[in-house]
């Protein structure tokens, strides 16, 4: 068989698969009640705020949803998804399951508030960055990471991240609780300090 023959065979293959792939969602999502255009993660979601979730008036006149972090976002009971900013995410250290609530003020601010934290662990691995993002790679498995976590804890490719994930429930979201800078770095950084110290003891 030629390249080109082989080029069109594998290109056939992957398009049968994709095919396959989009029946095999779209009949899991009517099994699963979803809407169209809605993913299975997010009625994932939609079913636990439905379950541990309300939504009410405000002190002040304004709005009270809840709904569950789901790595990016808060998902509220009906599906809607709502964008958490991402720093807030990162210093928080919010991971996929944490209950939210959302106060809407008569202003339009949106001010977050974690009301039901999801047990956790922690795992430890390298960072890496794959096809446009960052994540943490343990458990074979790569857990992606919010870009905020990354600049506000200064982690770079590389560094040993200390990440921390749900303790009972599958996810391919993380937050960062810590990072240390590469081995390699960090030895001939305490070197060098070692060395400084020695001459300064010694008047070099």
């Amino acid at each position: 068989m030629t390249d080109l023959k082989k080029l069109v065979r594998v290109k056939e293959l992957v398009d049968n698969a994709e095919s396959a792939l989009k029946v095999a969602n779209q009949l899991l999502a009517d099994a699963m009640g979803l809407h169209e255009g809605e993913s299975i993660e997010t009625g994932t979601y939609k079913e636990k705020a439905a379950t541990f979730t309300k939504e009410s008036a405000g002190e002040a006149g304004g709005k009270v949803i809840e709904g569950v972090f789901n790595g990016q976002n808060m998902v509220d009971k009906k599906g809607s998804v709502y964008p958490v900013p991402a720093n807030y995410a990162s210093k928080s250290k919010l991971i996929p399951g944490d209950v939210l609530k959302l106060t809407v003020t008569e202003e339009g601010k949106f001010l977050y508030k974690q009301i039901g934290p999801v047990e956790r662990k922690t795992i430890v691995g390298p960072l890496v960055y794959n096809d446009g993002r960052y994540q943490v790679l343990a458990n074979d498995k790569a857990y992606s990471v919010l870009l905020a976590s990354v600049t506000y804890f200064r982690a770079e490719v590389g560094d040993e991240v200390t990440l921390i994930i749900p303790m009972n429930e599958e996810s391919d979201w993380g937050a960062i609780e810590a990072a240390l800078p590469k081995f390699g770095e960090a030895v001939a950084e305490t070197k060098g300090k070692k060395e400084a110290d020695l001459e300064e003891e010694l008047d070099i």
